[in-house]
């Protein structure tokens, strides 16, 4: 789900959606509009349908199913997994929503029927887990899930530390007039926030979301402990080639067919 407006983080509006409830859910598709771009999405929807080949899919934070509803339209079932039942609800109410099997939970830990040919994450949902503990036992449910030689995709940004100087903890992505938005690291224990202060009306707001920010080779430590292996690592999903000045990746770990 990446960055988005989220509920106030001091508590009122954070409910069993967590901190995409109903009113994030009700602009999400909106505020991530070139994410729902046909450029943006066709290129994951073959990297994803070549991997499940004749098999199922299962999305980790399935949302309002911008890959969910265009990869089950190429003949591929998919499930998904989303603790928010007000995102969940914007795709039901799409054409074809209801082809896609939806079990409301925690996706590290919610267990489905059934086994799968790809699982996968994107759009740095990952980070949404904001423990180690949390990310590895997502690994770990997905490896359960997954039947011999199935695959689990990932994509998420590289942490952006070389933004900050020393001593800054705070890098902005958004200044305007009316809106300030910037992220929050702490080194220490790779702890991040996205915060946004917002104007309206003469009103200010300030709203935030919690994530825990990790590097590629921590995530390869975490499939090696779930029983998968690294298969291939992209920069993108045109399979570009990944190197040190890659700001994102496209990891592709694999449960060997034995």
């Amino acid at each position: 789900m990446d960055r988005a407006d989220a509920d106030d983080v001091n508590g009122d509006d954070v409910n069993a959606d967590g901190y995409f409830g109903e009113r994030v859910a009700a602009t999400y598709d909106e505020s991530s509009a070139e994410m729902f771009a046909p450029g943006s999405i066709d290129p994951v929807v073959d990297v994803l349908a070549e991997l499940a080949g004749d098999g199922r899919a299962l999305e980790l934070g399935v949302g309002t199913g911008r890959i969910a509803l265009p990869l089950a339209r190429r003949g591929v079932p998919v499930h998904g997994i989303d603790m928010s039942r007000a995102m969940v609800a914007r795709m039901r109410a799409k054409p074809g929503g209801e082809q896609v099997g939806v079990a409301v939970g925690d996706f590290a830990t919610t267990r489905v029927d059934g086994t799968f040919s790809v699982a996968y994450l994107v759009f740095n949902t990952i980070m949404n887990l904001t423990t180690q503990a949390a990310q590895v036992a997502c690994f770990r449910n997905v490896a359960a899930h997954l039947g011999p030689g199935g695959c689990f995709v990932v994509e998420v940004g590289v942490p952006d530390l070389r933004s900050l100087p020393p001593g800054q903890t705070s890098v902005p992505f958004h200044v305007s007039p009316t809106r300030w938005a910037f992220d929050l690291y702490d080194t220490a224990t790779q702890a991040m926030s996205s915060n946004y202060v917002e104007v309206v009306d003469g009103r200010g707001e300030y709203r935030s979301i919690p994530f825990r920010y990790v590097w590629p080779a921590e995530l390869d430590l975490m499939a090696q402990l779930a029983g998968l292996r690294l298969r291939d690592r992209w920069a993108g999903w045109e399979r570009e080639p990944f190197t040190h000045e890659s700001r994102r990746h496209v990891s592709v770990w694999e449960k060997p067919a034995g």
